[in-house]
């Protein structure tokens, strides 16, 4: 389907919606007419009210005219004179795909990549263009693979799908806008009826009459309808242009195609859908696990450690390039299956261009470590900004050990509770385990049970919850060996962090001290001499 006509169908679509609302009003508005000659009174009145107020949504939806924005994620624009190797890249590709290349490039710290097209005239006329590069993208291809993406990004200019992308959004949006107030008043409706017939059973209650009980049956009926009505021409909506949008991806993949090679195309797919999850990884478990200890990585290294992480995690990147997506994210998405996309590219006929030398991506630019310095101070909060800044090994250790703490706190405060220590260290509540064995059932109680470990007694009860005390202590041992710099965390970037103890065999010594002090008859001699000797 040519640009022209895809025009015409978003603006009919567009229009289906406007239509739609037009009816609705049309038909509140001839059963007002009706009522009005046979009811009276406060029926009458009630029956206009609940007219007026469907109305609203309506008419709400009717007058959201202003086009939704596509704005990119936050970042720095680099100019030609900043990144020449990288606009280089961007405008030479653009060439290759026959599209004009973007305005403004946009280096972000998400992994993504897309174009946008501030169009005219309902997208209709051209406009300022501009691109987003998230710098993990650059961080994890090599350079014939980001042509390839890029060379897909063009192909949606080429095909002038960045154009109406406004244009579809705002029928979308206002659809989503319609329904939402209608459920909104939905369920507004059904609470506001549970409150008065709650309100009702305590006056009956209070009068020594039997409670009716809550019943809303009916309750907001009109509004889930309407919502009814504008959901079903949404899925009539988003199925037509989104049906297309996938259509316009499978020809995207083609332009990636001819400008970087059946391989690079397929690698650059295959590369994306690891590097998507590595670096939600990376975030979660690196760049941001000292922040609850006050601590950030050195400048550059929040996003730049990346690299650091890829390098180490081939094993498992390589098994996430293989095992492709083969269900779309929705009956709506726009993107085909990723495991389609990439079994149609490397259907294609080999173009010769396989196993072609490409350097790594970040190369492009001209300082990669002040890029990725410097993207931290227009994406971090001034919160995070004012974090201290230290090495990884460092911040690993004081974030586990600030872990490890809180942990701690939760024994601590069992025993405290209990009043069998006054002073709730790990030798304090060794004190109390010798002058009370008992005590240590009675703080484990304390902890929470599953419902099968509540309902037990006697000796069953006690293997329920010995290895939650077990484990207890365990975090307060490793707690008080970390306060003390008697144990240290140690990163990795190939596994979780581990905990070095101080001396070699204290770990093989551990776990049998832990298993005497929480036997039935407790002996906390062997965790005193491992843990508590000098």
């Amino acid at each position: 389907m040519g640009a022209s006509l895809r025009a015409v169908r978003a603006l009919v679509l567009l229009a289906g919606f406007y239509l739609l609302g037009v009816i609705l009003l049309a038909v509140l508005a001839g059963i007002d007419y009706a009522v009005i000659g046979t009811l009276h009174g406060p029926a009458l009145v009630k029956v206009l009210l609940v007219s007026v107020v469907l109305a609203v949504p309506i008419v709400r939806g009717l007058f959201m005219l202003r086009i939704p924005t596509m704005e990119a994620p936050a970042g720095i624009t680099v100019t030609d004179a900043q990144e020449p190797r990288l606009w280089q890249a961007v405008r030479e590709t653009a060439a290759q795909v026959g599209t004009r290349a973007p305005d403004e490039i946009v280096l972000v710290s998400e992994e993504s990549l897309g174009v946008a097209e501030d169009a005219r005239l309902l997208g209709l006329l051209p406009g300022p263009r501009r691109m987003w590069i998230g710098l993990p993208v650059l961080t994890g291809l090599d350079e014939a693979q980001l042509r390839a993406v890029l060379a897909h990004e063009m192909g949606h200019y080429a095909h002038f799908d960045t154009r109406l992308a406004p244009l579809i959004a705002r029928g979308r949006a206002q659809l989503i806008r319609t329904v939402a107030h209608l459920e909104e008043r939905a369920v507004k409706k059904v609470a506001k009826e549970v409150a008065r017939q709650e309100k009702r059973d305590v006056k009956r209650i209070s009068k020594g009459k039997k409670a009716k009980g809550v019943d809303t049956t009916g309750q907001g009926a009109m509004y889930r309808a309407m919502a009814r009505v504008y959901m079903a021409y949404g899925n009539f909506y988003l199925r037509a242009t989104w049906s297309t949008a996938r259509e316009q991806e499978l020809a995207a993949d083609l332009a990636s195609v001819r400008v970087a090679g059946r391989d690079a195309a397929a690698s650059a797919l295959r590369e994306r859908n690891a590097l998507g999850e590595a670096h939600a990884f990376y975030m979660d478990s690196y760049a941001t696990l000292g922040v609850r200890a006050g601590l950030l990585p050195r400048p550059g290294e929040v996003f730049g450690g990346l690299r650091h992480f890829l390098e180490a995690r081939t094993p498992e990147l390589e098994a996430l390039r293989r095992e492709l997506p083969t269900q779309p994210v929705s009956p709506y998405d726009s993107h085909p299956p990723l495991a389609e996309r990439v079994a149609r590219i490397e259907a294609l006929p080999d173009d010769g261009r396989a196993g072609l030398p490409a350097r790594p991506a970040l190369d492009l630019l001209s300082d990669a470590a002040a890029t990725l310095a410097a993207l931290e101070g227009a994406v971090l909060t001034p919160d995070a900004l004012a974090l201290a800044r230290v090495d990884w090994d460092d911040l690993v250790h004081a974030a586990l050990s600030l872990d490890a703490g809180r942990e701690a706190e939760e024994i601590r405060a069992a025993f405290a509770a209990e009043g069998a220590v006054a002073a709730p260290g790990l030798a304090a509540l060794l004190d109390a385990i010798d002058a009370d064995p008992a005590v240590r059932w009675r703080v484990a109680d304390r902890f929470p049970k599953s419902e099968e470990a509540a309902a037990a007694t006697g000796r069953v009860a006690r293997e329920f919850v010995r290895p939650v005390l077990r484990g207890a202590l365990d975090r307060l041992v490793t707690a008080e060996l970390t306060a003390d710099g008697a144990a240290r965390w140690r990163m990795s970037w190939t596994d979780s962090p581990e905990l070095l103890y101080p001396v070699e065999d204290f770990e093989d010594r551990l776990g049998p001290a832990l298993d005497a002090a929480v036997a039935d008859r407790p002996d906390t001699e062997p965790l005193r001499k491992l843990v508590l000797a000098p």
